[in-house]
C-alpha cells in the first residue's frame, strides 16, 4: 500500500528540514541523542530524538514509524546507545508496533510529544532496554 500523497509531501518536507536541523541539535551537550549502526554502512549514526528514561528503559516516538532511517538500522541492528543528560548508555531497541503510540506520547517531554504529533504519521514506539 502506498502512503496518501501529502503524507508522502510532509515526509520530504520534514526529513529536508532534519537533515539540515539535526548536525546542530546532536552537538548540543544535553540534546538526547540515539545512536544506531548503518544498515549499509556500518558506521555510527547519530540522532537527535525526544524521550524519557522511566527505570531501565528509553521511550521515544518515531514521527515516521517504519520510514525513519534510526528504525530501519534498529531493525537490522538492535544494539543502540542512547546519550541522555550527557551521559551514554548503550542498551537494545525493541520496536512496539502494538504500542499505542498517541498514549505513549502523553507520558513524554510535551514540546517533542506536540511535534511529533503535528509532524508524524505512522508512530511507532520505540523502548530501549538499557545495560546496567
Amino acid at each position: 500500500m502506498t502512503a496518501p500523497r501529502h503524507s508522502e509531501s510532509k515526509y520530504r518536507a520534514v526529513t529536508a528540514v532534519q537533515r539540515r536541523l539535526n548536525p546542530v541539535l546532536r552537538r548540543l551537550p544535553f540534546q538526547t541523542v540515539l545512536e544506531t549502526t548503518g544498515r549499509s554502512s556500518g558506521l555510527p549514526r547519530r540522532t537527535p530524538v525526544g524521550g524519557r528514561r522511566i527505570g531501565g528503559a528509553f521511550w521515544l516516538v518515531s514521527e515516521f514509524g517504519e520510514r525513519s532511517q534510526y528504525v530501519r538500522n534498529i531493525k537490522a541492528d538492535p544494539r543502540v546507545r542512547v546519550r541522555i543528560g550527557g551521559r551514554w548508555h548503550t542498551g537494545t531497541a525493541h520496536l512496539l508496533p502494538e504500542d499505542d503510540a498517541v498514549a505513549r506520547l502523553r507520558s513524554l517531554p510535551l514540546l517533542n510529544s506536540a511535534a511529533v504529533r503535528a509532524i508524524g504519521s505512522g508512530l511507532l514506539t520505540v523502548r530501549v532496554d538499557l545495560d546496567v
